[in-house]
């Protein structure tokens, strides 16, 4: 059972007691000047005692609880995330230096991109440069590699004759 907004029950004084959020410390995401008690567990927003709604041995903010119903499925926050856009980027460019490797590591991060470019890209906002950039670099590998080899392929049959 959920017990709605606990702070109205709890009379007159104790609903405005939510301190004022401090310089650098979190804000509830309803009320940005009260101090943050705890975080949602459903989308990890912030939340003042006053929004806080207990729900068994967790906290949820009243979004969560308006838009679910109070349904008791928890969702499993992700607290991490592989990079796909960056391993795309760096797996070409890393190579470079090591040029004989790049004739693995261009068709690798093509396919690596090909395969995760609708991945979200980081748990925080960033923008998506990082994967087409690493797809060019890579095209541009295996283009220098194709052309190669079809040089060599040319030159070595000129020289049969």
């Amino acid at each position: 059972m959920a017990l709605a907004f606990p702070a109205i029950l709890a009379g007159p004084g104790a609903a405005g007691g939510a301190a004022p959020a401090l310089g650098g410390e979190a804000a509830c995401f309803d009320h940005p000047n009260k101090h943050a008690e705890a975080a949602c567990r459903q989308c990890g927003r912030y939340v003042c005692r006053l929004c806080a709604v207990e729900f068994g041995t967790e906290i949820w903010c009243p979004s969560c609880v308006a838009g679910r119903s109070g349904a008791a499925k928890a969702a499993n926050l992700e607290t991490s995330r592989t990079l796909y856009d960056s391993i795309v980027l760096t797996l070409p460019l890393a190579t470079l230096p090591v040029w004989p490797l790049t004739a693995i590591a261009a068709p690798a991060a093509l396919a690596l991109g090909a395969a995760r470019w609708k991945r979200p890209t980081s748990l925080v906002r960033r923008s998506r440069w990082r994967m087409p950039v690493g797809l060019v670099v890579a095209l541009v590998e295996i283009g220098l590699w194709t052309w190669g080899i079809l040089y060599l392929t040319a030159r070595s049959g000129m020289a049969g004759k």
